[in-house]
């Protein structure tokens, strides 16, 4: 069983296109719904959700998108975990908030550098870091499902011992321009000792490239 985590906003849609591809491969697959826009929801909270959905199933893999990578090692703590996959995820330490996680690893340098690098905005929009890739049918399609994510969450603190001493694989964007693929990496070496696996697609990846991202998942 795959169990999804979304990422800010905590809309269950951003992995609607890759839901169907697990089920196809005879794979329960279930994305998990946060309530984002929440001022009184925060990582507890979240965790609650995703444990809930993982249940008593035996073999669950758990992937995590960008923001879901801060409530993926809460659930490995209180749920049975086979395997974790974490995708374009901000990876935190015991006890770091997201709201820290920012400055604690150089992400400002590391996005603008990429920016002037590669000819972009170095100025944060939705097209320009978001959806310069996903197919323009697919953003009118997640219109209706954007909600902003509240405080809650980025004030949180995660608090787990460590990471999970399970299989675990990070998979990143090639094309990833909030999270550009060296700071990914940088940031994968220095905190879990992983070296990502990388495919075409910007940070929403799983819109840009579902079946990439399902066919990584079913490769276990």
């Amino acid at each position: 069983m795959f169990v999804l985590i979304p990422g800010a906003g905590g809309a269950a849609w951003y992995w609607s296109h890759v839901v169907p591809l697990l089920q196809d491969a005879g794979h329960q697959a279930v994305a998990v719904d946060l309530p984002g826009d929440d001022a009184s929801a925060g990582l507890a909270e979240y965790t609650g959700l995703v444990v809930e959905a993982v249940g008593e199933q035996p073999g669950v893999v758990l992937v995590a998108q960008s923001l879901g990578g801060f409530t993926a090692p809460l659930v490995c703590e209180k749920a049975s975990v086979a395997e974790l996959v974490l995708v374009n995820a901000m990876i935190p330490v015991p006890g770091e908030t997201p709201g820290a996680w920012w400055d604690n690893t150089g992400w400002a340098a590391a996005q603008q550098g990429a920016a002037k690098a590669h000819g972009y905005s170095p100025e944060f929009d939705t097209d320009t870091y978001f959806l310069h890739d996903v197919p323009s049918q697919i953003a009118a399609e997640g219109a209706p499902h954007q909600r902003p994510e509240a405080s809650a969450a980025f004030d949180s603190a995660c608090n787990f011992t460590a990471w999970p001493g399970i299989p675990t694989r990070v998979l990143s964007g090639e094309g990833d321009r909030f999270f550009p693929l060296e700071f990914q990496r940088q940031v994968a070496r220095e905190r879990l000792g992983i070296e990502p696996d990388t495919m075409p697609g910007g940070h929403l990846l799983a819109l840009a490239n579902p079946e990439g991202v399902a066919g990584y998942l079913l490769r276990r």
